[in-house]
């Protein structure tokens, strides 16, 4: 691809007396290619009734250019920014119009220009508005023990400009150290350093205490994480523990007690790389959380949907967990590279999979990843420019692209290079790949190079990647090439749908479901199985529905997944017995991957009960998730009721 002069910025290195030219991240506002930030101190009070966080941050900024740059500036979006000194001077700052959807940048003048590797110190006084959209606040009503406020941070893809002025692009990374004050336990993505300063009730006011951490390896700003609220902990393996509320406690510990470790063990024997954090924790977060999980460093985010009372779910942590090595350590430089991120996670969860369970698991694992392929390309359309492995999101929100396509289309592109180049050539490169990119970000053109360069000296492998076809896999829209999957596991989920099929249109009318069908399965056996009666859902009578959910025991599961599906099936066979279930569950789950399907579907079945629904509910939502449901269900020629 051709890179403009005016396109080039530069990018730190592990070394940061080391830089390179890259891309520039379409997705910010910065300067970051005259200036770029080494450690964020953040310093803030957390407010739960104001529902703000107050303090500020210390930016140590390094100068990149010989040209002496005048002026920096930040991303920042709905702050209240009340003071900005540098190296300890006061400055001239304003924070400039709003320009949607990347915020409002905050321009900094500078008395003098700074020489090439000379570093400041911007400290900014500031408290976030009710408009951030990177925190969730949380009633007491909200949480499951009905007496304390809550509050989480999700800052991918750019929303962490919401929580402090920050080079808001994951191209920076930056050593993080935080002092966080509030009445409830604090958790933050760093390593705790204690807590102290305790500051007594005063005034109606409750006692606060500081809480510290220090984040020694370098992460990009959309991993600064912080939560608060009634939290309980336990240990899970040698270096993991579970956090959650009180009352969940013992369940959560459960789940997930044993099962880090042997992740752990599979993925560095497929890397040969060590895990660099430290410690791997996880917690478990209200049912409002919009993601299965977001991979923020040293503390997982995990949905309480992955706690189903029979572990059949907790491979949602194996892909948290392998973001340690891809997204966190080695990390696209741009939302329009997300692939590497996820692609690459997808791809390292399913080689866990294989060592854990067996290399069946791991085609089982991608044969569902393919459906959920098909639907994301389903809805936007096979044309469209976000089906892309590489997309352009100049001018647009990274968060309108979200969708399992960087997972499942990056996975594939992996998967197509472990095919073409056999498995034990590729898996010499998969250490080589994290060697080199550690504690740095890329984009498609370094990984193409990367994987070139190493097997330049291999005859055969050269030739193949010569003649292999670069520009369709990273801009051809719609579907990847469909690899020969092992399906054994999901043959049984196939012939069963088959029998349904052959029962629901009268071929076959002596099929008579039991129990049976199923005992022998695992849970995502039911999710390919039911996904597979989505072809024809719609030829299925109000009997039908019931008589599958209640033979199956998909009524009354606490596995979602698996619910999910279910109440899909009725919704697209409009029988009315799924629509309250459906509206009552949206009432209980956060979680994107079902909330969006689920009131898609309920639209078309009944508007009103969804616009109804989403109206009920739209305060326990997420702001992130809250925004896509008021664009499925309102956007286009869609009157907002």
């Amino acid at each position: 691809m051709h890179r403009s002069p005016a396109a080039m910025v530069t990018k730190p290195m592990a070394d940061p007396n080391i830089v390179i030219n890259t891309p520039r991240d379409p997705n910010t506002l910065s300067n970051y290619h005259n200036f770029v930030t080494r450690n964020t101190s953040a310093a803030f009070e957390i407010d739960f009734d104001k529902k703000i966080l107050k303090g500020g941050v210390v930016l140590t900024l390094e100068s990149l250019t010989e040209k002496e740059t005048k002026e920096i500036i930040l991303d920042t979006s709905f702050l209240d920014i009340t003071d900005v000194k540098v190296d300890g001077n006061k400055v001239e700052w304003e924070v400039k119009d709003r320009i949607e959807p990347y915020g409002a940048p905050l321009a900094i003048k500078l008395t003098g220009g700074v020489a090439k590797g000379k570093t400041l110190d911007i400290a900014i006084s500031l408290s976030t508005t009710d408009k951030c959209t990177a925190l969730q606040w949380m009633t007491p009503a909200q949480t499951s023990n009905k007496k304390h406020p809550y509050m989480f941070s999700q800052c991918q893809a750019i929303h962490a400009r919401s929580v402090f002025p920050c080079q808001d692009t994951p191209d920076v990374k930056s050593t993080f150290d935080f002092a966080l004050r509030s009445p409830l336990p604090v958790l933050a993505s760093g390593l705790p350093t204690g807590s102290k300063e305790y500051v007594a009730a005063k005034d109606g006011m409750p006692g606060t205490l500081l809480y510290t951490f220090e984040q020694k390896v370098p992460i990009p700003s959309y991993l600064f994480a912080v939560a608060s609220g009634d939290l309980a902990s336990a240990s899970i393996g040698p270096r993991s523990t579970i956090w959650s509320g009180p009352e969940e406690l013992l369940g959560c510990q459960w789940e997930l007690e044993g099962e880090i470790e042997p992740f752990m063990t599979a993925i560095e024997s497929v890397v040969s790389l060590p895990y660099q954090w430290t410690q791997y924790n996880c917690l478990i977060l209200p049912p409002s959380f919009p993601y299965g999980g977001m991979e923020n460093p040293i503390w997982t985010y995990a949905t309480p949907s992955i706690i189903s009372g029979d572990k059949q779910n907790v491979d949602v942590i194996a892909h948290e967990l392998s973001h340690s090595w891809s997204g966190n350590l080695v990390s696209a430089g741009s939302w329009e590279h997300f692939w590497l991120n996820e692609g690459w996670t997808t791809y390292l969860e399913r080689r866990i999979q294989a060592y854990v369970h067996g290399e069946a698991y791991r085609h089982f694992s991608s044969v569902i990843g393919w459906k959920a392929l098909e639907g994301s390309i389903e809805h936007y359309g096979a044309e469209h420019p976000y089906t892309k492995l590489v997309v352009d999101l100049k001018g647009s929100d990274p968060d309108d692209a979200f969708s399992s396509i960087p997972y499942e289309k990056g996975f594939h592109a992996l998967y197509a290079f472990e095919l073409l180049l056999g498995k034990d050539k590729w898996d010499t490169f998969i250490p080589h790949y994290f060697e080199t990119f550690k504690f740095k970000s890329l984009d498609s053109y370094d990984f193409k190079a990367c994987l070139i360069d190493f097997f330049a000296g291999d005859a055969e492998a050269k030739k193949k990647l010569d003649d292999f076809d670069w520009d369709k896999l990273f801009y051809a829209p719609g579907y990847p090439p469909k690899p020969k999957f092992d399906e054994s596991l999901v043959k049984t989920c196939y012939d069963l749908a088959d029998k349904w099929q052959a029962r629901i249109e009268g071929k076959d009318s002596s099929f008579e479901p039991k129990k049976t069908d199923i005992d022998s399965w695992v849970a995502n056996q039911s999710v390919v199985f039911l996904e597979r009666l989505e072809k024809f859902a719609s030829k299925f009578s109000a009997a039908d529905v019931h008589l599958l959910g209640e033979v199956y025991g998909y009524t009354t599961t606490q596995n979602i997944e698996v619910l999910s599906r279910y109440l899909g099936n009725g919704l697209r066979a409009r029988v009315k017995e799924t629509y309250q279930p459906t509206a009552e569950l949206l009432g209980k789950i956060g979680r994107m991957k079902f909330v969006r399907v689920l009131f898609r579907l309920l639209e078309e079945a009944d508007r009103d009960l969804a616009v109804k629904t989403f109206e009920q509910h739209k305060d326990f939502y997420h702001p992130i998730c809250r925004q896509m449901i008021e664009k499925d269900l309102f956007g286009d020629d869609k009157e907002k009721k």
